[in-house]
C-alpha cells in the first residue's frame, strides 16, 4: 500500500492522530461485521487502496535475488512475515518512531526467518518491491468485481506510488474502472497524510462524510482515511487484524457481500 511506496508502498510521512496508539482488542460493539447496516453513514463513494489490495507483488521478478541463492519462502512464512511486521509497523509509526519503510522492516524480517540476514539483499530487495512496474499480478475476478461495485458506488484510487500507478493499472486492465486515480507521487504528500486524501476528495467531488476507504494497513490507510472523516474498512488478506474487532474482509468478492453488491447471474436459460 510506506511500504513507501511501492513504491506502492506505506509511508513514514508522520501526521498528528487524533486516534489512541493501540490497535482495538475487542470488537466495536455489537456490529463486529463491516456490513453496509452496520456502517454509520451509506458511501456513496468507494476508494481503493492499490498494493495488497488490487494489484499483489510479481515474486518472480521481485523475488528473483532469493531464488538465485535458492532461497524460496512459502505463501505461509510470506503471510507470516506480513502480520508479524504490520503489528510492529502500526505500532512504530503511531508512536513516531517509524525510522524505516515497511518493506525495509519486512525484508529484514524475512531473511532472518530464511537463515540468510544480509542488508544489501535486503536492500536490493526493497528497492525492487518500491518500482509500481512490478506490482501487476491480478486476482481472477478483480475486474469484474470492481465493474459491479462501479454499477453502484463511484469508485476511485488512492496509492502510495511512484507517479506511474495509472500506467500500472492500464496494463493490468483495471484503469478504466475507475472514475480518478490519486497517486502520491504526483500529489506530494503519502499517506496517512490529509492531503492525499483531500486531493482524491476534490477530484472524485465528493465528501468524506459519504466515503470510504478500502487499504490494508491500518496506521496508513485506516487512520489516515477516518483521520479526515472518511470510513474505512481494511482489505486484510493475511489476516493480520482478524483479532483486532477492526472492519475488514478479505478478498473483494466479501467487500462487495458487505457493500450490498449482489453478482446477478442469468437463469439456465440465459436470460435474466
Amino acid at each position: 500500500m510506506e511500504r513507501p511506496a511501492l513504491r506502492l508502498g506505506r509511508s513514514t510521512e508522520l501526521v498528528p492522530r487524533r486516534q489512541p496508539p493501540n490497535l482495538p482488542t475487542k470488537p466495536p460493539g455489537q456490529c463486529r461485521a463491516f456490513t453496509i447496516s452496520c456502517m454509520p453513514r451509506k458511501p456513496k463513494t468507494v476508494f481503493f487502496d492499490v498494493g495488497n489490495t488490487l494489484l499483489f507483488p510479481n515474486r518472480q521478478i521481485i523475488y528473483a535475488p532469493l531464488h538465485e541463492r535458492k532461497l524460496f519462502p512459502s505463501q505461509q512464512q510470506l503471510h507470516s512475515i506480513e502480520r508479524r511486521t504490520k503489528q510492529e509497523f502500526d505500532a512504530l509509526q503511531q508512536s513516531g518512531k517509524a525510522d524505516h519503510s515497511f518493506w525495509y522492516l519486512f525484508y529484514t524480517h524475512l531473511l532472518e526467518e530464511l537463515g540468510a540476514p544480509d542488508e544489501a539483499l535486503r536492500d536490493q530487495l526493497v528497492a525492487a518491491t518500491r518500482i509500481s512496474a512490478n506490482w501487476g499480478e491480478v486476482r481472477p475476478g478483480t475486474r469484474e468485481a470492481l465493474e459491479r461495485i462501479g454499477k453502484r458506488y463511484r469508485i476511485g484510487v488512492i496509492s502510495n506510488a511512484d507517479g506511474k500507478i495509472a500506467t500500472v493499472l492500464e496494463r493490468s486492465n483495471i484503469a478504466d474502472c475507475f472514475l480518478t486515480i490519486t497517486d502520491s507521487g504526483l500529489v506530494g504528500h503519502e499517506k496517512p497524510h490529509p492531503a492525499i486524501f483531500h486531493a482524491a476528495l476534490r477530484e472524485m467531488q465528493a465528501s468524506p462524510d459519504d466515503s470510504l476507504y478500502v487499504g490494508d494497513v491500518y496506521s496508513v490507510d485506516y487512520l489516515g482515511a477516518t483521520g479526515i472523516g472518511m470510513q474505512a474498512t481494511l482489505f486484510d488478506v493475511s489476516g493480520a487484524y482478524r483479532e483486532n474487532g477492526l472492519p475488514r474482509v478479505e478478498s473483494l468478492e466479501e467487500l462487495e457481500e458487505r457493500l450490498g453488491v449482489a453478482a446477478i447471474q442469468p437463469p439456465s436459460g440465459g436470460r435474466i
